[in-house]
C-alpha cells in the first residue's frame, strides 16, 4: 500500500507544479501552445531535452542492451554531446533567426510544400508507429513488474495464453492496462497543457529522475558488495573486476547489436546522433521555444553533459544486473526482449520497499514526459503544415490549436491500442526503434544539411533521395547478406551516397535563385558568450569516459 501512495503523491505533485508554473499562460495562441510562446529557460530546455530522451525505453532498453553487450551502447549517450555541440552553433542559430517552428516548415521556406508535407507524413507515421506505442509498451514493462500486476490478475482468475501465443495472458493484459493508463495522462499533458506544461513536468520528473535514477546503481553496487562479504567499496571492486570485456565501450569492427562497433563514433552513431538532436521535431521543439538563442544554446550544450550522466543510469545498471542477476539465474542473458527484463528485475532487487513507490512515480515521470513530448510534436507538425494550409487557411488561431487538440487525442488513442503487440518484436526494446527508424533518419538529416549549408540544393534532390533511401535501407532488411553488418553502417553508407546524389542535383539542376534565411526578428540573436568553451569542455568529458571505458584502464 505504502508503494502505491508514495507513486500518487509524487506524480499528483508533479502534475500540481507544472499546472501552477503554467496556470496563467495564454494557449489560445500558436505559439503559446506548440511553442511555449517562445519563453523556455536554457535549463527547461536542457531538462527537457533530457526527459524527452530519456524514457522507459532507455531506463529499459539501453540497460537491456548493456545486459547483453557491454559499455559501447553508452555511445547511444555520451556521444549525443557532439551532435548537441552542432545543434547549438550551427543548426539554432539559422533556424531561430529564421523563426522556423517546425522542421516541416523549413522544408517548406527551403524547398517547396511537397516536400513539407512528405516529410510531415514520414515524421507522423515515425512517431504514431514506431515511437509512441514503444515508449508505452516499454513503460509498461517496468510498472508491471514493479506493482505485479501479473499476479494480481491471475488472482482475479485471468490465466491462460494470449491467442496461442507463449505470452500469459494475465501478463498481456498487464501491460495492456498500464499503457492505457499511461497514454490517457500522457494525453491530458500534452492536449491540455501545451508545450510549455510538457517542458516543466519534463524538468520536475529530471530532479526525481536524478535521485531515483542514481539510487539503482548505487544500490546495485551494495548489493554486489554482499556478494564479496562487503559494502559499497567491496561492490566497486567487484564491478570493476568481475567481468572486465563487459566494461569496454571499443566493440571490434565486426560487432553486431546490442554492442557498437568502434568505428561506427564516427561514422554511422556520428550522423545517426545528429538525425536525432538536430532535426527530430519532438526533441528541436524545446530548442526552438528558447526565450533567445543564447537560452537556446545554453539548453543544448547543458543536455550534452546531461546525457553523459545518462550512461550512470541507463548503461552500467545494466552491467550491474548481469553481475548481478545472471549470476543468479533470475534473468535469461540473450539478445531481444528477455534482457529487456534485466532492469524490472535489478529494481525489483536492490530498492527498498519504503522507497519503491517514489522511483515507480519517477520512472512513469520518465514515461510520460516521452509520450506527452513526442504526442505534442506530432499535434504540432499536423496542425501547422498539413491541416491549416490545406483545410484551415482562414482559421482563427484557437480553431488551430482546437484541431491541434483533437489530433493529439486521436494519435494517443491509436498508440495505446498498438503498444501492447510491441512485445512480439524480439529484437529489443532499443533494436527495435532505432532499425525503424533507420527508413527515415537520412534523408531528414541530409534535406536539413543541404538546406542551411547549400544556397543552391534544387527541391528536386529531397524527392529523389527519399523514394531511394527507403528501397535501399529496405532492402538490407530483407536480404540475408546485410545481417553480417550492424545497421548503421548501412545508415552511413546511405547518407555517403545521398550526399553525393544531392551534390549531383546542385551541379546539374541547381536552384535558380540562392536561398537566404529571412530574418523573423522573434527574438534576440546574441550568442552565448562562453558557450564555445562549455562546449569543448563537455567534449573533453567524452573523451576522458572513452578513455576509462577502455583496454587501457577498466575494459578488457
Amino acid at each position: 500500500m505504502i508503494t502505491v501512495l508514495e507513486f500518487v503523491g509524487f506524480t499528483a505533485l508533479v502534475a500540481i507544479l507544472s499546472w501552477w508554473k503554467t496556470r496563467g499562460d495564454d494557449l489560445s495562441t500558436k505559439e503559446g501552445y506548440f511553442l511555449a510562446g517562445r519563453g523556455l529557460p536554457g535549463i527547461v530546455i536542457a531538462g527537457s531535452l533530457m526527459m524527452t530522451n530519456l524514457s522507459a525505453e532507455q531506463l529499459v532498453g539501453t540497460n537491456g542492451q548493456a545486459f547483453a553487450g557491454n559499455m559501447s551502447t553508452m555511445a547511444w549517450e555520451a556521444t549525443s554531446a557532439f551532435a548537441l555541440i552542432i545543434l547549438a552553433f550551427v543548426i539554432l542559430p539559422r533556424f531561430l533567426k529564421g523563426g522556423v517552428a517546425t522542421i516541416p516548415e523549413f522544408f517548406e521556406m527551403r524547398y517547396d510544400t511537397f516536400t513539407m508535407r512528405l516529410f510531415s507524413v514520414m515524421f507522423l507515421i515515425a512517431y504514431v508507429i514506431t515511437m509512441l506505442p514503444t515508449i508505452l509498451y516499454s513503460g509498461a514493462v517496468a510498472l508491471a513488474k514493479i506493482f505485479d500486476i501479473s499476479g494480481a490478475l491471475e488472482s482475479f482468475g485471468i490465466s491462460g495464453y494470449f491467442m496461442g501465443t507463449n505470452v500469459e495472458m494475465s501478463y498481456f493484459v498487464g501491460i495492456l492496462l498500464v499503457c492505457f493508463a499511461t497514454g490517457v495522462i500522457g494525453m491530458i499533458y500534452a492536449v491540455c497543457g501545451g508545450l510549455k506544461a510538457v517542458a516543466y513536468s519534463d524538468t520536475i520528473n529530471g530532479v526525481g529522475l536524478i535521485i531515483g535514477g542514481f539510487a539503482v546503481p548505487i544500490l546495485g553496487i551494495i548489493a554486489l558488495g554482499k556478494l564479496d562479504g562487503g559494502g559499497f567499496i567491496e561492490g566497486i571492486n567487484h564491478f570493476v573486476t568481475a567481468t572486465p570485456e563487459k566494461l569496454n565501450a571499443w566493440s571490434a569492427p565486426s560487432a553486431l547489436p546490442p554492442e557498437v562497433p568502434w568505428p561506427l563514433l564516427v561514422t554511422g552513431m556520428f550522423v545517426n546522433n545528429l538525425f536525432y538532436w538536430a532535426t527530430n521535431q519532438s526533441i528541436i521543439q524545446r530548442s526552438l521555444g528558447g526565450k533567445n538563442l543564447a537560452e537556446s544554446q545554453k539548453g543544448a550544450i547543458w543536455a550534452g553533459f546531461f546525457k553523459c550522466l545518462d550512461v550512470f543510469v541507463i548503461v552500467i545498471p545494466g552491467i550491474i544486473a548481469f553481475q548481478l542477476l545472471s549470476a543468479q539465474g533470475s534473468v535469461d542473458a540473450s539478445v531481444g526482449m528477455a534482457a529487456d527484463q534485466a532492469y524490472p528485475l535489478l529494481v525489483l532487487e536492490v530498492i527498498p520497499k519504503p522507497i519503491m513507490g517514489f522511483l515507480a512515480a519517477v520512472m512513469f515521470g520518465a514515461i510520460l514526459s516521452s509520450f506527452n513530448s513526442v504526442l505534442n510534436s506530432s499535434s504540432t507538425i499536423f496542425t501547422l503544415n498539413i491541416w491549416q494550409p490545406i483545410w484551415g487557411k482562414n482559421a482563427s488561431t484557437e480553431k488551430v490549436v482546437k484541431v491541434g487538440q483533437y489530433f493529439g487525442t486521436i494519435v494517443g488513442l491509436i498508440a495505446i491500442v498498438i503498444s501492447p503487440f510491441v512485445m512480439f518484436f524480439g529484437t529489443g526494446i532499443m533494436n527495435f526503434i532505432n532499425e525503424c527508424w533507420g527508413f527515415f533518419s537520412m534523408p531528414m538529416l541530409t534535406a536539413v544539411l543541404f538546406g542551411l549549408l547549400s544556397k543552391k540544393a534544387p527541391s528536386i534532390a529531397p524527392k529523389i533521395i527519399v523514394p531511394i533511401h527507403v528501397v535501399l535501407y529496405g532492402s538490407t532488411k530483407v536480404i540475408p547478406f546485410f545481417n553480417q553488418f550492424h545497421y548503421l553502417y548501412v545508415v552511413f553508407a546511405l547518407f555517403v551516397i545521398e550526399c553525393i546524389i544531392y551534390m549531383i542535383c546542385i551541379k546539374v539542376a541547381p536552384r535558380e535563385n540562392d536561398f537566404i534565411m529571412p530574418d523573423a526578428k522573434v527574438m534576440d540573436m546574441t550568442p552565448w558568450k562562453t558557450g564555445k568553451i562549455w562546449a569543448a569542455v563537455g567534449a573533453g568529458v567524452v573523451v576522458v569516459m572513452y578513455i576509462i571505458f577502455s583496454p587501457l584502464v577498466l575494459g578488457a
